[in-house]
């Protein structure tokens, strides 16, 4: 038995080594269950806090209609320091996105920005910066990477920077999605250092020119900006099925061709792409064809369908090279992910391929010395291989580039090469030049993760002739792998060749069709001259037989609607002679004739390039001159990359670039315009166990919601008096024994409706033996002109709520032994001695009426962590189960020894 000095030193050991993390936890945070919101602080260089980050809020609010989207970007920013600042904040669209609008709002007064010459526009910022005007500036540094720079706020002042978009929306398969993405992840930036001309944590080196500009500050812990998300869907024909796999949203049906999609959290922290998918009725849409003519001339936008595919048996022997990103950035989940797609996909190899696995970071590792047999004992090789790779180190892609696409001795096969990654690298340019190079294999790019660089795997698949696949955290690696394979074994539609007669074309962009190797539309555009009735011939090859459709389409003579096309027309081709000197373009040096070329075209129609962009100037005059302080905007980690993976364990610099969460670890930073040194606490290794992530509670409520079954469901009253054919959707929440509770028609506020509210709260669902808190979804009722009345079986769009798992699953070990009188597993003495628990307990809040109730509870407290809300503590391990049923509880993990 311990003596009473034996158990203090005890006591103060774990005091030491609990404050010995009390850094790191604020660090680690943001990777756990629940992250919270917060207000990043600037600190001044007496170490005081002088004002808080001035993006507060970005609203995003799109509408779309048939396969086309007008985004508006509002970015709200607001000075709360004594002197006036400029902002500067860098941030992503979509890599197809034609910019064409910017508006600054200064309360009632409204400027509109003007197109220029990036030189051009820069100069006229500056000079208004110094003369006192506000001003705002937006450059673009890549097609998917902007900087909105906005001067002369000040205290106190709000401004609004509107920021408008259009782009064409993915359609395959039956379905179309839409995509914002909402941060920049971080770039490896290769090369030798050469100076800084932005602000951002990396210099520019001679492989990356611009790295100083595409390398925001990140923040520590949270960024203190959110964002909300509205989209205004007419698709045209009937919706099936709206869903997001990124976010909760709010659907709300207003026809049956229209919604209204609303993020579910108002204020959403901005670290991961907003994807929004939508099936349509029917398995295609048709062709179509959409004409402008003004005074800048005629231009079209085609969408053509291809050949139903043909269910065929592809012996044809495929060389497969299997690229994976083991860098720092895909540390933890994402290379988890990817190595699940990746298991999959050697397991869907056949006899008679032959495969090869690459793994880069900082080096390239080859497993064998050329491509083998898919045989049992190679592929046993291969999985091995797979299952010791980890995450560290840069992401060096050019070695691993070469090596894959270089051409092997056997000319009898279809080489294909597939890249696994992040795409988190600067010099992208320079990778899709070398791709190029290559015209002996197609490549097919997997992009792992939530805010992946999306813009860098499309084109490596464009320029490879492939396909791009973006698998995020929470998808199924497995259905990845399966499209993958399918699409390798048979290509829906080859050798594609479009003619057209009947009225002069050009300018048709893509130039090169690639093949098709699913059910999506080609997407054309271009301009004619002229006018009247004319054929598009579209010809390919599909399982080897030749395939000619005729298309007759009429290019009208004047056509004032669809003016947007002429912008879609602008954006492709800037695309097409970008992909003309990508190396030019990398290094900052393009030739002159593309650069001219693609600047008049940002000139003539009103768009952003890399060579245009948009300043706006208030003409009064409405400070003194003088510099105003400069203030980076900070972004937020991408969800589910490893801080620690991408600045290493070691490093002691801010990535904030200045910025600190007030009361936290670093708090006392001054405002500098490159990273600052700081020195960091030493972290305890065994503290990483902490962020071990559980989806367990996500699964087993998808799993709940499949399951559901009506146990009685009568069909509504038909009203008496009339006849009508309509159909009500009522939202309904049904509680733990399967009754409804609440019935709210959404469509429909007449007899109908009510009727239909009237059964909805008469339904009763069988549920599965589950935690469950409460269910919500959709009931539909049919009425038909006959004075018929019905109801669609089932719960539709049903969205369970499970008792929250507040258990780290080490800890829910723990509590399932004890319940089921189980032996302990070996983690569990890692942080259970003599019948007590050393652990972390997470709270909604940190006050000292909740240190009471988990005293009345049991623990004893050993550390209050204020940043975090969180204390470290100890308990009997016959109270765990007792202590999550707190309200004021909202995880429990294990404080390893």
């Amino acid at each position: 038995m311990a003596t009473r000095g034996q158990n203090k030193e005890r006591y103060k050991m774990r005091r030491l080594l609990a404050i010995s993390i009390l850094a790191a936890f604020a660090a680690v945070t943001a990777a756990a269950q629940n992250v919270t919101q917060g207000t990043l602080e600037v600190v001044g260089k007496d170490g005081k806090a002088s004002g808080t980050v001035p993006l507060k809020h970005t609203d995003v609010d799109a509408e779309i209609s048939g396969f086309l989207s007008r985004v508006t970007v509002k970015q709200h920013f607001e000075n709360n320091f004594t002197e006036k600042i400029e902002a500067i904040y860098v941030f992503p669209l979509p890599q197809n996105a034609a910019v064409d609008s910017l508006v600054m709002k200064i309360g009632e007064r409204t400027v509109r920005g003007k197109i220029m010459k990036r030189e051009e526009a820069r100069e006229v910022y500056e000079a208004a910066k110094s003369n006192g005007q506000i001003a705002s500036l937006l450059d673009q540094e890549r097609p998917n990477i902007f900087t909105q720079s906005v001067a002369n706020i000040l205290p106190g002042e709000k401004i609004t920077i509107e920021i408008s978009y259009v782009e064409t929306l993915k359609y395959e398969d039956g379905a179309y999605e839409f995509i914002f993405p909402m941060v920049v992840g971080p770039r490896c930036i290769p090369g030798n250092p050469t100076g800084t001309d932005g602000r951002g944590w990396a210099p520019n080196t001679d492989k990356v020119p611009d790295a100083s500009r595409i390398t925001p500050p990140v923040a520590k812990e949270r960024a203190g900006h959110d964002i909300s998300v509205k989209v205004r869907l007419d698709a045209g024909v009937p919706v099936t099925n709206v869903r997001s796999k990124s976010h909760e949203v709010d659907a709300q049906m207003l026809s049956a061709n229209s919604y209204d999609v609303t993020l579910a959290e108002a204020e959403t922290i901005p670290n991961k792409d907003f994807v929004l998918r939508y099936e349509v009725a029917g398995q295609k849409i048709e062709d179509a064809v959409l004409t402008h003519r003004g005074s800048n001339g005629g231009y079209f936008t085609l969408i053509l369908q291809p050949p139903d595919k043909v269910n065929t048996q592809d012996v044809t022997p495929k060389e497969i090279v299997f690229v994976l990103d083991t860098s720092g950035s895909m540390s933890g989940f994402p290379i988890e992910k990817a190595k699940e797609s990746m298991k999959m996909a050697l397991e869907g190899l056949n006899p008679y391929d032959t495969f090869n696995l690459i793994t880069f970071a900082g080096d390239t590792h080859v497993l064998f010395e050329k491509p083998v047999q898919a045989t049992e004992e190679n592929l046993r090789k291969a999985q091995e291989f797979l299952a010791s790779r980890s995450g560290g180190g840069g992401t060096e892609m050019m070695k691993a580039i070469r090596t894959a696409l270089e051409p092997s001795d056997s000319q009898q096969h279809i080489r294909v090469v597939c890249f696994m990654t992040d795409g988190y690298i600067g010099n992208d340019m320079e990778i899709l030049g070398e791709i190029k190079k290559y015209s002996n294999a197609r490549i097919f790019s997997f992009g792992i993760g939530s805010s992946v660089n999306r813009y860098l795997l499309e084109k490596m698949a464009e320029e490879g002739r492939g396909e791009a696949e973006f698998v995020s955290l929470k998808d199924d690696g497995s259905a990845a792998a399966k499209r993958f394979h399918e699409r390798v074994r048979s290509p829906l539609l080859t050798d594609i060749s479009l003619e057209y007669s009947g009225v002069k074309v050009d300018d048709v962009y893509p130039k090169r069709i690639n093949d098709l190797f699913s059910a999506k539309p080609l997407i054309v555009h271009g301009r004619y001259t002229g006018g009247g009735k004319a054929v598009v011939r579209l010809k390919g090859k599909s399982f080897g037989r030749e395939i000619v459709r005729e298309i007759p389409v009429n290019f009208p003579t004047r056509e004032p609607e669809h003016d947007v096309l002429a912008t879609l027309w602008a954006r492709t081709r800037i695309s097409d002679l970008m992909s003309q000197d990508y190396n030019g373009i990398q290094n900052g040096n393009p030739k002159d004739d593309i650069k001219a070329t693609i600047t008049n075209i940002g000139l003539e129609y009103n768009l952003m390039t890399q060579f245009t962009s948009f300043v706006a100037v208030e003409e009064r005059v409405v400070t003194d001159g003088g510099q105003p302080r400069t203030i980076e905007v900070p972004v937020e980690m991408p969800e589910g990359v490893s801080r620690e993976g991408i600045f290493g364990p070691e490093d002691d610099r801010d990535y904030s670039a200045g910025y600190a969460v007030g009361g936290g670890r670093y708090n006392r930073m001054s405002v500098a315009a490159s990273p600052v040194p700081l020195r960091k606490a030493e972290i305890a290794s065994k503290v990483k166990d902490y962020v071990r992530f559980d989806d367990k509670e996500t699964a087993e409520e998808k799993a709940v919601a499949a399951s559901l079954a009506a146990k009685a469901q009568p069909a509504p009253v038909y009203p008496k008096g009339t006849r009508t054919e309509t159909t009500v959707n009522v939202s309904v929440e049904i509680d733990s024994n399967g009754k409804v509770v609440s019935a709210k028609a959404q469509n429909n506020p007449t007899e109908f409706g009510r009727s239909a509210e009237a059964a909805a709260m008469k339904a009763i669902f069988e549920l599965p033996d589950a935690e469950i808190v409460k269910i919500k979804g959709i009931l539909i009722y049919s009425f038909t002109k006959d004075g018929k009345a019905s109801v669609v079986p089932g719960l539709h769009r049903a969205d369970v709520t499970l008792k929250p798992n507040k258990f780290h699953s080490d800890v829910r070990a723990l509590v399932d032994r004890l319940k089921k009188g189980t032996a302990a597993s070996p983690s569990e003495s890692s942080f259970v001695n003599g019948g007590r628990a050393d652990l972390i307990v997470r709270l909604n809040a940190l006050d000292a009426a909740t240190v009471r109730v988990l005293k009345s509870a049991g623990v004893t407290v050993l550390v209050e962590m204020g940043s975090a809300k969180a204390v470290v503590g100890i308990i009997d391990i016959g109270k765990i189960a007792a202590l999550a049923e707190l309200d004021a509880v909202t995880f429990i993990s294990p404080q390893r020894r």
